[in-house]
């Protein structure tokens, strides 16, 4: 996949070292875009760059934890001041413990909650900031779940938090058209990535998974950054406020 239109565009991934943001940086980049990619594991940040490097632009990682708001406003005003400005923002980091309700204790809650949308809430306010004083339009890629939209099991405080994500898009979308940003957010699946091998090795889970996704296969990394990609572009120029289901079908029961 390839979007010219991206060419020495400035795009920010937090969470992109791995999985569905790993597939999303480097979908940028070969569009040709400056990507910046934030993530928590330095060691995967720096075995990643080489891949970034393989494509034209000026691209870099760094070693940062969302949750600690102040640090992730410093390096914003960062990148804006070395590329000179923000095009695009994916809010990608994320977090789940998976527990049953009772189960959940106020750390566990607090954890998935920060990292999940107080996080989400405090980049977009940083990143639009500079959009602002830019006075140019910018894009805002917030990655929900189709858990914003049903309940599953162990994931009280999951599905509070992704649930706020399509309200905060919505709400950030309403406030911040007149200064032509488009704030829109994808919801995927379960995708079948390194990070949830772990969850996949569980039969009953798997099968229940496969069971409730009406397409034939489960989506790669790929399916989600196709969504992501269209709602950066110009084909999205009239989309704001939107959640983009990824889901396969699951919940259109």
């Amino acid at each position: 996949m390839n979007f010219s239109e991206f060419k020495n565009k400035t795009v920010i991934v937090t969470g992109g070292s791995k999985g569905i943001g790993k597939d999303i940086a480097l979908s940028f980049a070969k569009s040709g875009a400056n990507v910046i990619v934030t993530g928590r594991n330095k060691e995967h940040l720096n075995h990643f760059l080489p891949e970034l490097e393989a494509f034209n632009g000026n691209h870099k990682t760094i070693a940062a934890d969302v949750n600690h708001i102040q640090k992730m406003r410093e390096i914003i005003d960062e990148i804006a001041m070395e590329y000179g400005t923000i095009d695009i923002l994916v809010n990608n980091a994320g977090a789940n413990i998976a527990k049953p309700a009772l189960e959940v204790s106020e750390e566990d809650w607090d954890t998935v909650l920060d990292t999940n949308l107080k996080s989400v809430f405090f980049l977009c306010q940083a990143v639009g900031k500079h959009m602002m004083e830019q006075n140019k339009k910018g894009r805002i890629i917030n990655i929900a779940s189709q858990m914003s939209f049903v309940g599953y099991f162990k994931r009280a405080a999951y599905c509070s938090s992704k649930g706020g994500v399509v309200q905060l898009t919505k709400a950030l979308a309403v406030e911040w058209a007149e200064n032509g940003i488009n704030v829109n957010a994808v919801a995927p699946t379960f995708v079948k990535t390194d990070l949830t091998k772990e969850m996949f090795a569980d039969e009953a889970f798997k099968k229940d998974v496969e069971n409730r996704i009406l397409l034939d296969n489960m989506p790669k990394p790929g399916d989600i950054s196709g969504a992501v990609l269209y709602l950066a572009s110009h084909l999205a120029n009239f989309v704001t406020g939107e959640t983009i289901k990824v889901d396969g079908g699951w919940t259109a029961i």
